[in-house]
C-alpha cells in the first residue's frame, strides 16, 4: 500500500539515485542501525547480551536462517539451540 501519487515517487527515486553509491550505501547503514536501535529498546529490560543478541537477531531477520544454529549465527557457541 502506498499513498504517495507516482510523480513524488519518481522524484524521490531520482533524488536518490543521483547520489554516489557511497551515499547511498552509508544511507542504507545508517537506516539498518536505527531499525536495529529501535528493536533494541522494545526487547524486555534484563536480558543477558546473549538473549538480547538472539531475540535482536530473529525479529530483524525472522526466519531467513531458519536452516541454521542461531547460536552459530550470532557468535554463541556457548548455548545449545535456537
Amino acid at each position: 500500500m502506498t499513498d504517495t501519487p507516482p510523480e513524488i515517487e519518481q522524484i524521490m527515486r531520482d533524488k536518490l539515485m543521483a547520489r554516489s553509491g557511497e551515499e547511498r550505501f552509508i544511507m542504507g547503514a545508517q537506516m539498518f542501525d536505527s531499525a536495529r536501535e529501535m528493536v533494541k529498546a522494545s526487547l524486555p529490560t534484563g536480558l543477558s547480551e546473549t538473549e538480547q543478541r538472539r531475540q535482536l537477531f530473529k525479529r530483524l531477520y525472522g526466519d531467513e536462517f531458519r536452516h541454521h544454529r542461531i547460536a552459530d549465527l550470532i557468535g554463541d557457541n556457548h548455548t545449545e539451540g535456537n
